[in-house]
């Protein structure tokens, strides 16, 4: 399977999780149209990524999630971010599959880590 025909089941798979409608731009938009898109938002949640950069460097408040990734090699450098992560033993191994076959950086972060990352960040910008 394709990684954008996969990123889109990702992302239908998330709104189908969620109690609110949301617009799925996965694949759907040019950079310069993401990042049109991001300095509209009121705040990000994002995964270790370019527009993760992007977002911090607009200063939105911004959770930005890393699994197999280390936030202390890319960091999001704004003002107002905010790093959620598990800090396993086994991360970061900074492979898109799991050696050990199991995903806990990921699977074990729920959402809840984030969403108290947000209210915390949302409380020091008002």
């Amino acid at each position: 399977m394709c990684s954008a025909v996969r990123n889109k089941a990702i992302t239908q798979k998330i709104n189908w999780q969620i109690d609110e409608d949301a617009i799925d731009f996965a694949g759907r938009t040019s950079l310069a149209e993401a990042i049109d898109l991001l300095s509209a938002t009121d705040a990000v949640v994002s995964n270790d990524s370019g527009l993760m950069h992007v977002a911090a460097a607009l200063n939105k408040p911004l959770v930005a999630v890393y699994g197999s990734t280390d936030p202390n090699f890319t960091p999001p450098l704004g003002r107002t971010s905010r790093v959620a992560d598990l800090q396993l033993d086994c991360s970061p191994c900074f492979k898109r599959e799991c050696p050990l076959g199991h995903m806990n950086c990921m699977n074990q972060l729920k959402p809840k880590l984030v969403i108290n990352a947000m209210e915390q960040l949302l409380e020091g910008t008002h």
